[in-house]
């Protein structure tokens, strides 16, 4: 199509929209080094590659839309200053805390997707206010991504959420609840989380924990 005009706030979206998704292969290939769980490591394996995929998405788009995959906004350069130090705390919890270095990872790939996951709602309402050729590509983008992104975002919430309960020694579900039920939208992962808040059985080890801390008050 030929080159279509964008305004800077619609250029800058579409860039960060690129250098998060570029940050997140990087996320993603550091977070695998810190899983334990093989489940788990298979998951962000996938993801990686879904990314990998979506870096390509966004370049083709931006191409489409006339605008080159290389230009720098200070948006971007924001984006990927944040991913970078996504990477570097992962870095850190593997030398200086390995135990906890696949909760500091699977914390961190929530952080990321958590951007990734609102550029792409963006790029989608985008899409429905425009109209021409410019609404087809950023609607066509999203619609490629839009349900694994929202399997990202939402399953490793969920996993984050229960590898913390783990270490805590509280009732934990593994996989988590969103992943058994395959949770894609924001209704779905409120109502898995309101269903986790319910009370819960306390294992044997919270027990012991929690008696020690009666008799020690």
């Amino acid at each position: 199509m030929e080159s279509t005009p964008l305004e800077k706030p619609v250029q800058d979206l579409l860039c960060q929209a690129l250098e998060t998704e570029l940050g997140g292969v990087a996320v993603y290939r550091m977070a695998i080094l810190c899983a334990e769980d093989e489940e788990l490591k298979q998951e962000w394996q996938k993801y990686l590659e879904q990314t990998e995929r979506h870096v390509e998405i966004v370049r083709d788009m931006l191409k489409e839309l006339g605008l080159d995959p290389e230009t720098t906004t200070p948006g971007r350069s924001i984006v990927r200053d944040k991913g970078q130090a996504l990477v570097s705390a992962m870095r850190k919890a593997l030398k200086d805390a390995p135990d906890a270095a696949q909760v500091v990872a699977a914390e961190c790939i929530v952080d990321a997707e958590t951007k990734d996951h609102q550029n792409w709602e963006l790029i989608g309402e985008l899409s429905k206010g425009l109209d021409g050729p410019l609404a087809r590509v950023l609607g066509d983008a999203y619609a490629r991504v839009e349900d694994e992104e929202d399997e990202h975002l939402y399953h490793t919430r969920g996993w984050c959420r229960e590898l913390w309960l783990e270490s805590l020694d509280l009732p934990a579900e593994m996989p988590p609840p969103e992943e058994e039920e395959d949770v894609k939208t924001a209704v779905d992962a409120a109502r898995v989380e309101q269903k986790r808040k319910e009370p819960k059985r306390v294992t044997r080890a919270g027990k012991k924990r929690a008696t020690g801390a009666s008799r020690r008050g």
